[in-house]
């Protein structure tokens, strides 16, 4: 089992910065994809990025990329994602997520993928 906890969301105004991290217990993340996704209300969770467990690929949402930058320190059992000139739409619960996956592609843009949650962070972002 894998239990993650997202912290670091908070209120910001348009333009500014934050830092999500997931920290991992239970299992080194060493052998897991991660991936960020959101949900904001009214509106189904959707991808925002994904790293490889090596930290060697990274996926992201056409929205964020340019913005946004998804990190992982394996010896900390972190994954970080740095959010940049954010914007009123990134406002959601952002959460993260883990698979024990040793490849990579595109399924690691999917919900269905991942066995393994966090709680989520809200990130308000104001005008």
């Amino acid at each position: 089992q894998v239990q993650l906890v997202e912290s670091g969301g908070g209120l910001v105004q348009a333009g500014g910065s934050l830092r999500l991290s997931c920290a991992a217990s239970g299992r080194t993340l060493s052998s897991y994809a991660m991936g960020w996704f959101r949900q904001a209300p009214g509106k189904e969770r959707e991808f925002v990025a994904a790293i490889r467990r090596s930290g060697t690929s990274t996926l992201y949402a056409g929205s964020v990329k340019g913005r946004f930058t998804i990190s992982r320190d394996n010896a900390k059992n972190t994954v970080y994602l740095q959010m940049n000139s954010l914007k009123p739409e990134d406002t959601a619960v952002y959460y993260c997520a883990a698979v024990l996956l040793t490849g990579w592609g595109t399924s690691v843009t999917s919900s269905g993928t991942y066995n393994y949650w966090g709680q989520g962070t809200q990130v308000t972002v104001s005008s």
